[in-house]
């Protein structure tokens, strides 16, 4: 007699998405396309969020990461699932027992196979047994340090110290040495603690130049288990991702290590009796084998690359899966259909060690690339805040092949235009159009080219924006004063403005010499005339000659100019957004801001010497000396951490330290952290 096996469906009604950002956003979508009413929590500082305008409601909650004002939430609003997205509560196994616990689904895979794969000691233990390849390294419950340099002795260095329950790169680092192990030790743990709630950590042998690659999973709780084929993911900064694309290149045209790679993901969610989306990561040596690394248990935020190449919504496959549905298809049946890519934008400056970047965003636009999505929350008029991941979007590019896809990502990028905040897309340009990339030849350490961190070429970027800087101011003047305005250049007495204009711009200051008439004028080359009876003043290094400019066109923030003469002469684009003194000149090779700055340097002021200033606004986190202690020039003084990045702020002198800030203090862009005061001696 045929038994016939069947699942019992249980619509949601109401779901409540326990997350920010693009991918609040891009839940809420997929579920009202459902049918399915919709939930947004928000905390404080995300109060006017636009992106909560797409929920049907939209409840304040402490924190994200508050498991009972977020289950409050979940009780008020009388939903009936959760999606907890990706970071935050997603990965919390108490979180998903205590919504079963309230009779609420939780939509991700069973408590037993989050705990199972939360600790990477565990995990590697439970893969190994399973005849998984795993990296050499330890794993054990004796977290004494004699017991890790006894274990790095036998692995070898370099290696890596991970946080056992971490993410993200929090509580990693390399050690090369068994002069290093014992401090990188210490503070993997501290950190390991602070953020995850658990010290224990694991070493393994650090592969180097490795490819980091991981498989995209998805289960039914009837023990259906699909691979839907494999990412690259190995552009990262800080071990957090930046480019990823599917499938991989280092797999082109070997079948059977592929075939090896998918079969080990899905023994290894198999193993664990997972449902719903997961990804099983894993590093490929130079040799191209594989080793398992770790298994997340929730979506990725590199979700959309394999959307676009096997045409599913893996979303609306998690809330089906959570509903009690059966997977739609079998493994045959998952198609892997052209290329994908996707590049993350960050709030960061990578030319300054990947400095976040807070504030207005003046100017918020970013070209979908044909055939691909953006994935993003914020527009512009809203404020990139220091609380979160300084991840500004996502921008998706889908080809018929690899190139094609790199092709429509950069061209996307290329036309982005952001102002506001530093951004990373610069280095995005960069990354997608060199050498390595284009041939596919991808490892963890590519960003640590310095070519490579979106500063080559900056300058031709800084001296654009300068013209178009000038030219404004021009125009203003002229504006301000209309008869000297409509006199010919030959008839004024003298062309060049006493003193030139003055720019802050790149860490400098610009002086340039500006001759304007109408819509024509030159800019830059030595100042003074030779009629004047003196030696010109020397120019300013970006601008050794002057340089014929004129401004064919200006709607409102747009202009379009003409820069240099005859044949050689090329058109300049700009969109030029103002916030108070600075000028946001927006251009195709990015956004450099001018601040306009008086004629005149003001007076110096007396000070109490040097000091540390915060950088970026965000909290103090840890004080590097004590009050009144001797430091010198380049020692570190307090450590803020702000969108999930900890910022050493040194001293640029010598003397005794006085702190201005205590542990827990919030503080601001440009607020004094510490004086230095010179000593006698100094």
């Amino acid at each position: 007699m045929e038994v016939v096996f069947r699942m019992v469906f249980q619509p949601i009604r109401r779901l409540l998405v326990a997350n920010r950002g693009e991918i609040l956003a891009r839940v809420l979508r997929t579920a009202r396309s459902l049918g399915i009413e919709t939930v947004a929590i928000f905390s404080p500082v995300d109060r006017g969020m636009r992106a909560l305008a797409l929920a049907d409601q939209a409840i304040e909650v402490s924190s994200y990461l508050d498991v009972d004002s977020v289950l409050q939430a979940v009780s008020v609003s009388g939903a009936d699932a959760v999606h907890p997205g990706y970071g935050f509560l997603s990965e919390r196994p108490d979180f998903a027992a205590a919504l079963a616990a309230a009779g609420v689904r939780f939509v991700g895979p069973s408590v037993d196979s989050m705990r199972a794969m939360s600790s990477k000691a565990d995990a590697r233990r439970e893969m190994a047994a399973l005849g998984l390849p795993v990296l050499p390294g330890y794993d054990g419950e004796d977290q004494r340090p004699e017991a890790f340099l006894a274990a790095a002795t036998r692995i070898g260095f370099p290696l890596m110290v991970k946080a056992s329950a971490g993410g993200g790169g929090k509580g990693m680092s390399v050690v090369w040495s068994e002069g290093e192990l014992a401090a990188a030790v210490e503070g993997a743990q501290r950190l390991s603690a602070s953020a995850f709630g658990d010290a224990r950590l694991i070493l393994e042998r650090y592969v180097q130049r490795p490819r980091h690659v991981e498989v995209q999973v998805i289960g039914d709780t009837a023990g259906g288990l699909l691979h839907l084929w494999e990412r690259e993911c190995s552009v990262q900064r800080r071990h957090q991702k930046v480019i990823e694309e599917a499938p991989s290149p280092a797999f082109v045209g070997r079948p059977e290590a592929r075939a090896a790679l998918l079969s080990d993901a899905v023994a290894a969610a198999r193993a664990v009796g997972y449902h719903s989306a997961g990804t099983v990561e894993f590093i490929v040596d130079e040799a191209g084998q594989h080793y398992f690394l770790e298994m997340n248990t929730r979506l990725q935020v590199e979700h959309p690359v394999t959307e676009h190449i096997t045409g599913l919504d893996l979303v609306a496959l998690q809330l089906a899966v959570a509903e009690g549905r059966p997977l739609p298809l079998q493994q045959a049946e998952v198609p892997c259909r052209g290329w994908s890519m996707e590049a993350r934008v960050y709030a960061e400056d990578p030319a300054q060690g990947y400095l976040p970047s807070a504030g207005p965003l003046l100017a918020f636009a970013l070209p979908a690339p044909v055939g691909g999505r953006v994935d993003a929350a914020l527009t512009a008029g809203e404020a990139v805040v220091p609380d979160y991941d300084p991840m500004l979007a996502k921008v998706i590019s889908a080809g018929a092949d690899r190139e094609a896809a790199r092709r429509g990502l950069l061209a996307a990028l290329r036309g982005a235009r952001v102002a506001g905040v530093a951004t990373n897309l610069p280095q995005l340009c960069a990354v997608l159009d060199c050498g390595p990339f284009t041939a596919g030849e991808l490892h963890t350490g590519l960003l640590e080219d310095p070519a490579l961190s979106g500063a080559v070429g900056r300058e031709a970027v800084v001296h654009d924006a300068l013209i178009v800087g000038c030219v404004l101011e021009a125009c203003a003047a002229a504006a301000a004063a209309p008869l000297a305005g409509r006199l010919p250049v030959a008839f004024r007495t003298n062309p060049w403005p006493e003193p030139p204009m003055r720019f802050g711009v790149a860490g400098r200051v610009a002086r340039l010499p500006v001759r304007w008439s109408g819509q024509l004028g030159e800019i830059g080359g030595p100042r003074g005339l030779p009629s004047e009876g003196a030696a010109p003043e020397p120019a300013d290094p970006a601008f050794p000659e002057a340089v014929a400019v004129e401004l064919l066109e200006r709607q409102g923030e747009t202009l379009r100019l003409r820069v240099g003469q005859g044949p050689g002469a090329r058109l300049l684009n700009a969109q030029v957004v103002e916030q108070g003194d600075v000028l946001h000149v927006i251009l195709a090779g990015g956004t450099v801001p001018l601040r306009r700055l008086p004629l005149r340097d003001p007076p110096a002021r007396a000070s109490g010497g040097a000091g540390a200033i915060a950088p970026m606004p965000g909290r103090v986190v840890r004080l590097l000396v004590e009050e009144g202690a001797e430091v010198a020039a380049g020692d570190g003084l307090v450590v803020i951490e702000a969108m999930k990045m900890e910022q050493v702020v040194r001293t640029a002198e010598a003397g005794l330290a006085r702190l201005l800030v205590a542990v827990g203090d919030a503080v601001r862009a440009g607020q004094p952290l510490a004086r230095v005061e010179r000593t006698a001696a100094g």
